[in-house]
């Protein structure tokens, strides 16, 4: 019965759009035409990693290197520093990062006030806004020899030309700026707990910590998982506007990542299918973390994942 009625649904719904199909076609098209243009007709330029591009030739008339460019990233003897980079600062950062806003969301639960909690929620959203080189001009402020840091401790210490500082500086200010905005989607998954089996768990004497585990935590578990997929998924999507901007001559040594590398080999020294290809091939690892990370979940969640 029920197939009768999906496939009766289906019908109907294909009848609906022959008819009317002026009004997809109005509707639809702009926006297909835009993704196909600017987000599909690119991908065709991925075969300048294979060729040894010349912009005066062209795509179609430069010469086939075929792996040429891949081997010499993978022969460099900086490549495991980059790669090395790349990872830590992905899994540092899911790892510090990613229960924040969890936790931050299960807070703004308890908050009783609704007044309390829109102001609250306020400061907590706006360092959102704040853009990536306007935030790392605040870090450079903060930490520079004469900043509010040094002041504070009567040091004369400049932290971002320290290799190891480099990270926690990169982490923290991210989770400072992000977390607030990324909590956003549990605070919405957790008005859908039962109020009436918070109620319940209090009145048997539960405390906060098994509440969450009871009624809270059934509620955001489905948002959470999909969540840690998509990020674990893009451990080497790190964008190369921040990691460039919080960059100096002396720590280059831990912030020098695959995305700053790729940007100064084809950007800053033209050498387009080089850099190509060492971006091809960070993508390429991407899409292996993503099918592995969502393979992994899979078996720990009782084959839910993406």
């Amino acid at each position: 019965m029920n197939t009768k009625t999906k496939k009766g649904e289906l019908h109907n719904t294909l009848v609906y759009i022959r008819q009317h199909w002026q009004l997809y076609v109005l509707f639809l098209g702009p926006a297909l035409f835009l993704t196909i243009l600017f987000k599909y007709v690119p991908m065709g330029g991925i075969l300048i990693a294979f060729q040894k591009y010349n912009p005066y030739k062209g795509i179609l008339g430069s010469e086939w290197v075929g792996l040429k460019y891949f081997e010499q990233f993978l022969s460099s003897p900086d490549f495991l520093q980059y790669l090395a980079n790349t990872l830590k600062l992905s899994i540092f950062g899911l790892l510090w990062g990613f229960p924040v806003p969890i936790i931050l969301a299960l807070l703004l639960n308890r908050v009783a006030s609704s007044k309390l909690k829109q102001k609250i929620q306020l400061v907590l959203y706006m360092p959102n806004f704040i853009s990536v080189i306007v935030l790392c001009g605040m870090v450079r402020i903060l930490l520079s020899v004469t900043g509010p840091l040094n002041m504070l401790m009567g040091t004369s210490i400049n932290f971002l030309t320290i290799p190891a500082a480099f990270r926690p500086i990169y982490i923290a200010s991210g989770i400072w700026q992000g977390a607030g905005w990324a909590s956003i989607m549990y605070t919405a998954a957790l008005s859908n707990a039962s109020q009436e089996l918070k109620e319940a768990a209090q009145i048997d004497g539960a405390n906060i910590f098994q509440q969450i585990k009871a009624v809270e935590w059934p509620a955001i578990k489905d948002m959470v998982v999909i969540q840690f997929i998509l990020q674990a998924g893009n451990i080497m999507s790190i964008g190369f506007e921040k990691a460039y901007a919080l960059q100096s001559d002396m720590n280059l040594a831990s912030s020098e990542i695959i995305a700053t590398y790729v940007y100064k080999k084809g950007l800053l020294n033209g050498d387009y299918s080089y850099s190509t290809a060492v971006g091809l091939f960070n993508t390429v690892i991407n899409v292996i973390l993503l099918v592995l990370v969502n393979k992994i979940v899979e078996k720990m969640n009782d084959g839910q994942g993406l």
